[in-house]
């Protein structure tokens, strides 16, 4: 499966990703190796996941989070946690 993440970084900034793998690209940005934007604002937290079939649709969505405002992912996530 292929997964678009957000992760909620030391500064309280949100960093918003795309992979297949949830816990080791967690594992990555938290080691300083999964971005250059995480690197500095270590540790994160992924505050949300969303799964998709094909990497076309996780890229795209990817994108479309990324065009969020703050406030707007901030609302997206108090969703997804219920």
């Amino acid at each position: 499966m292929d997964y678009v993440y957000i992760l909620r970084c030391r500064d309280g900034s949100l960093y918003t990703g795309y992979t297949t793998d949830i816990s080791r690209r967690v594992k990555e940005h938290n080691q300083g190796t999964g971005s250059k934007y995480t690197r500095s604002r270590l540790p994160v937290e992924c505050v949300y996941t969303e799964e998709l079939v094909t990497r076309s649709e996780a890229l795209k969505r990817e994108a479309a989070i990324k065009k969020l405002t703050h406030q707007q992912k901030e609302i997206l996530i108090a969703s997804a946690k219920g």
